[in-house]
């Protein structure tokens, strides 16, 4: 079955960095849209990030110019790059396949405190 495993979350503080990767197996991972969503406590699982097959990319207008997404197709892992990191950031991380189907991973949780 397909599998997408998040690592990389954690603590840190205010305007710190992480870099997030999601793994995936089982896929033809080259031709997925490939995203980064987060759903913070009490409120609606939202996208952060999204790349596609051929390399387009869209933000949420909350971390433009602060996140980066890539996606290395020869490692079939997706990476979200978090500079300057803000309280509002904390939230459960998700990675998300889409083609025909989509495919989530189990989520990484990302705290950003001092």
């Amino acid at each position: 079955q397909v599998q997408l495993v998040e690592s990389g979350g954690g603590l840190v503080q205010p305007g710190g960095s992480l870099r997030l990767s999601c793994a995936a197996s089982r896929i033809c991972f080259s031709i997925y849209t490939m995203a980064w969503y987060r759903q913070a406590p009490g409120q609606q699982r939202e996208l952060v990030a999204r790349i596609t097959s051929v390399g387009s990319i869209d933000y949420a207008d909350s971390v433009k110019g602060r996140f980066t997404i890539s996606r290395d197709n020869t490692k079939n892992t997706v990476y979200l790059q978090m500079n300057s990191l803000k309280p509002e950031d904390t939230a459960v991380y998700y990675c998300n396949a889409r083609n025909s189907r989509d495919f989530w991973g189990q989520g990484t949780q990302v705290t950003v405190s001092s």
